[in-house]
């Protein structure tokens, strides 16, 4: 964890102390987020659960599967998504208390690979590479970041030649999860993934340029659930200075 992110832990944790937080009687919210948020949940957990008292119970999955599920009536609070798309979908469905999704961050798309690969150095020109045969990717139609990672291939005029070298995965995390074991050379991940001390300690990474439509993560509280107010509270947090101050150290743009 990064010195900037103790400190604010730190003073968020005397702030709970200061204000006589306990930990009896205390409360869930149940977050449904997806996967490229797996290595960010855990110190924003801490924060909030310090701040508040308010423990966060989170459940990963791509998207498309989160968003599925709280359409069949699964039991969450709030849904953080890796886009804008699937969120839309609960609001839709009347199960949101928005209008529409609040976007809590922006994404970025990035190549990833093995630091004891030989096929240096990483970069989008190696995807047609004779020597790169097997590039992880996620589902185009579950998940944010592989949309953005064919949209990417798509505008480089590349996705013919690729398509073939391709291992598709559920989500970015099982994407970097099948480079990782030597199932495919190269994936396609998002910067949160990369950016986890796991990822940067065995592996190395490389910015795909802007050429794709900006990832733009979003939120909507459940309408139906019984801690409406405090999932409000959780987003209105999720957008104050001392989170999206603090969103860089992890991958993420700031919206605000």
């Amino acid at each position: 964890m990064k010195l900037g992110y103790m400190k604010w832990a730190l003073g968020v944790a005397l702030l709970a102390a200061w204000c006589g937080v306990g930990a009896q009687g205390q409360k869930k919210l149940r977050v449904f987020a997806a996967s490229d948020l797996q290595p960010v949940m855990p110190a924003f957990a801490y924060g909030y659960e310090k701040k508040t008292g308010i423990k966060l119970q989170v459940s990963f999955g791509s998207s498309s599967t989160l968003a599925t599920q709280i359409l069949n009536g699964a039991p969450a609070d709030v849904f953080l998504a890796a886009d804008f798309v699937f969120p839309e979908k609960v609001v839709a469905a009347g199960l949101a208390v928005e209008k529409s999704a609040v976007p809590y961050a922006v994404g970025t798309l990035v190549l990833w690979s093995r630091k004891d690969s030989p096929i240096k150095p990483l970069s989008v020109d190696l995807l047609t590479d004779a020597r790169v045969t097997r590039v992880a990717v996620a589902d185009e139609f579950h998940a944010p970041y592989g949309r953005a990672a064919y949209a990417a291939m798509r505008w480089l005029k590349i996705e013919e030649k690729v398509k073939p070298k391709l291992v598709k995965a559920e989500n970015v995390s099982q994407a970097a999860q099948f480079v990782e074991s030597g199932n495919a050379q190269m994936g396609f991940v998002s910067l949160t993934t990369a950016m986890s001390a796991h990822m940067k300690d065995v592996g190395t990474y490389a910015t795909v340029p802007a050429i794709y439509p900006k990832i733009k993560q979003c939120a909507v509280v459940m309408v139906k659930s019984p801690n409406v107010e405090e999932g409000k509270r959780f987003l209105e947090w999720m957008l104050t200075p001392e989170v999206q101050g603090h969103l860089a150290e992890f991958g993420l743009t700031s919206v605000r």
